[in-house]
């Protein structure tokens, strides 16, 4: 596909960063981008609540690598117009923690039923993002690896090839010079991707 621009319980299908990610570039270098994006999002609006990349599956010093950290802080300085959009902030906080991955996978397949953009998959760093921080403030620490490893999973299925297509993760994330107008419109389309799961249940 082209880029236009540019009531369930948690089960775990693997480790956050185990069998995903072994032997394939794209696939490392997107767990450690989210891994990065979460702590830095968590950092952000809540100094006091500590994550780790261990916290997350991934390794103590991970983080050290400064192109790494580079493009990180890219895609969450890229994807800041997402919090203001207060319907879709709204819609999220209601998400019940019993059926977390029920909405997660029906919404995030549904945010790209029509095409991959770089807004699109800014769209679901920032719901990974949003879910794990739900799940770390009602305490549920055991449920945070499990939102990391259906992220991956999803880009694995799903991104692989538009991110291959794209040069890789470097590609993604600076590919484009509209960041916050393309990501405003993929959220958007979050916003309908939630509607419509609420509705079709």
């Amino acid at each position: 596909m082209a880029d236009a621009d540019g009531g369930d319980r948690p089960e775990e299908q693997g480790a956050a960063g185990g069998e995903d990610v072994i032997d394939d570039p794209i696939m490392e270098q997107g767990a450690l981008v989210l891994r990065g994006y979460v702590m830095h999002c968590i950092s952000a609006v809540d100094p006091a609540m500590q994550v780790s990349s261990e916290d997350l599956g991934g390794a103590r010093n991970e983080q050290l690598d400064p192109r790494m950290k580079e493009l990180v802080e890219m895609m969450r300085k890229k994807s800041d117009v997402l919090e203001q959009n207060a319907e879709l902030e709204d819609l999220i906080s209601q998400v019940q923690g019993n059926c977390v991955q029920s909405v997660f996978m029906k919404v995030a397949k549904s945010i790209f039923n029509d095409g991959i953009t770089r807004g699109r998959v800014a769209c679901l760093f920032y719901l990974a993002y949003k879910f794990i921080y739900k799940a770390l403030t009602m305490n549920h620490m055991e449920n945070i690896r499990i939102i990391i490893s259906w992220v991956l999973q999803f880009i694995r299925e799903q991104l692989h090839t538009w991110i291959a297509q794209q040069g890789g993760w470097e590609g993604v994330v600076r590919g484009i010079s509209r960041w916050r107008t393309v990501t405003a419109l993929a959220s958007v389309v979050l916003v309908v991707a939630f509607v419509y799961y609420r509705k079709s249940r």
